[in-house]
């Protein structure tokens, strides 16, 4: 679907990627993409209240193109985690087939490695053609795409533009109705999308009338009549209060509220991004006692206390918990280590919150291979050039052992192929709660004996000192034999 400006209307291009059949864009209530409150918990509650369609956020290809796709089992979703560990895109089952992914892409190529990337897990694909902001002009991306290589100065340019694009196989069109230089304040100009829908064969969406026109569930169709359109797409209307997609009519904004916590819980979502989307509710009342409140609150959990719900918080967190428990006492099968090729593979990661300061699976993969007198682990690391990431195999015992899964670093990559083995060999790797196998605290104890050792040497040189130049100069040289020895070798 797309959308441009007659000098500049503003709108998105859609491919369809459903295996499961095309998603039909006329006659549909869309919630239109809108950056950070188009995550998860707000398209399900649209869903809910009746919106036909909802797109996510746009995201930019270049993070995308980094992203590894995750099976969630405790949330029952899938991620599109960033090599930093952010979630950039979750979606559910409860939403397939009706969610639409907004791209922000300058790049051809990259776009079509996006494109792949989430083409199972969602309804349709949308380049983003009309974003008037600078974050995305200044990459070459949203309007800046309609400006190059051709200047588009009238309307007769944007339905010939139009025309052109549709002959490219397009599903649907968007079209926000305002110039690139307008905003909110202005009013819709229904006529530039009634010359667009008129000048196609393929739904038009109309976009921009949240202010002006769009305040009830009838408005929508009233709208859509006024623009020609086939369907009609709302924002700020819909950020503001999305029960307006109920035929029933809207809800309060606290009942709304309060249905959008149940779900930002439920699926994890971030509490920066929870809270930005509440205050867009409240609307004016942010500055209240009650706005203040949510404002200063930090955690979904405070959030919940801010709104009386911390018993659905407890409850709620309660279950994934148990769930999350039960995957890990079935053993986590997608775990279990494969050969392929000469190579023992496992789908790991590294998590540095789960082990102690100053313990990785490295140490204790290499004390283990100390106590078995075998060479130490031999650790060969490849990047990725797509995205840079990293993977890394450890060579012990003439076996070779690496995650089937990339990492954000060299030594992440590193940790992760250690675990790989040690879970392979049954042995410990140092985790919180594990067992401990002494292996490395032998090696504290042994460090701390050298630096008492050192101590006590240095406390004997120091006296010998304003004694005997000649006995400062044996002190010295036996000193440094001892450093040479057992106790500098468990420090390399």
């Amino acid at each position: 679907m797309l959308s441009c400006w007659p000098a500049v209307v503003r709108g998105w291009v859609l491919r369809m990627t459903n295996a499961e059949g095309a998603l039909s864009f006329a006659h549909k209530t869309v919630l239109a993409p809108m950056v950070r409150v188009g995550t998860l918990p707000m398209r399900l509650l649209a869903l809910d209240y009746g919106a036909d369609i909802v797109y996510c956020e746009e995201l930019i290809d270049i993070k995308m193109a980094q992203c590894e796709r995750v099976v969630n089992d405790v949330l029952g979703t899938v991620d599109f985690v960033a090599p930093d560990e952010r979630v950039m895109f979750r979606t559910c089952s409860e939403e397939k087939g009706r969610v639409v992914f907004q791209m922000g892409t300058a790049d051809p190529e990259r776009a079509l490695v996006v494109a792949k990337l989430v083409e199972n897990d969602v309804a349709a694909v949308d380049v983003n053609m009309g974003c008037p902001k600078e974050y995305s002009t200044k990459g070459g991306m949203g309007s800046a795409l309609l400006s190059d290589p051709e200047k588009i100065e009238s309307l007769e340019d944007t339905v010939n533009l139009v025309k052109r694009i549709e002959r490219t196989g397009v599903a649907a069109i968007a079209v926000h109705g305002r110039m690139r230089e307008e905003r909110p304040r202005h009013p819709v100009h229904c006529d530039y999308i009634q010359a667009v829908a008129e000048s196609v064969s393929i739904p038009v969406i109309a976009n921009g009338g949240s202010s002006d026109m769009v305040k009830t569930f009838e408005d929508m169709e009233k709208f859509r009549a006024a623009a020609g359109a086939s369907s009609v797409m709302l924002a700020r209307a819909a950020m503001w209060n999305p029960s307006i997609f109920r035929q029933q009519g809207a809800l309060s904004v606290e009942e709304v509220m309060e249905d959008y916590i149940r779900y930002a819980v439920r699926y994890d979502n971030n509490p920066f991004n929870t809270k930005y989307c509440l205050c867009q509710m409240l609307r004016d009342r942010v500055e209240s006692p009650f706005g203040k409140r949510l404002h200063a609150a930090q955690t979904n959990e405070e959030i919940c206390e801010v709104f009386g719900m911390t018993d659905f918080y407890n409850k709620t967190k309660a279950e994934l918990e148990a769930r999350k428990a039960a995957l890990q006492t079935n053993g986590d099968q997608s775990e279990q280590p494969k050969l392929e090729d000469d190579v023992i593979t496992m789908p790991v990661r590294f998590e540095r919150r789960d082990y102690p300061p100053q313990i990785t699976p490295k140490m204790y993969l290499l004390e283990w291979s100390r106590k078995e007198k075998l060479d130490q682990p031999v650790y060969e690391t490849e990047q990725r050039t797509q995205d840079r990431a990293f993977q890394s195999t450890v060579i012990i015992d003439n076996k070779k052992y690496r995650s089937a899964l990339w990492e954000k670093s060299k030594k992440f990559a590193e940790q992760a192929a250690a675990i790989v083995c040690l879970r392979t060999l049954g042995l410990p790797e140092g985790r919180i709660g594990e067992e401990h196998s002494g292996l490395v605290n032998k090696r504290k104890r042994d460090d701390r004996k050298c630096a008492a050792l050192d101590d006590n040497e240095s406390a004997a040189r120091k006296r010998h000192i304003s004694e005997d130049p000649q006995e400062e100069e044996e002190e010295m040289i036996r000193r440094t034999k001892v450093v040479n020895g057992v106790c500098g070798q468990t420090t390399r």
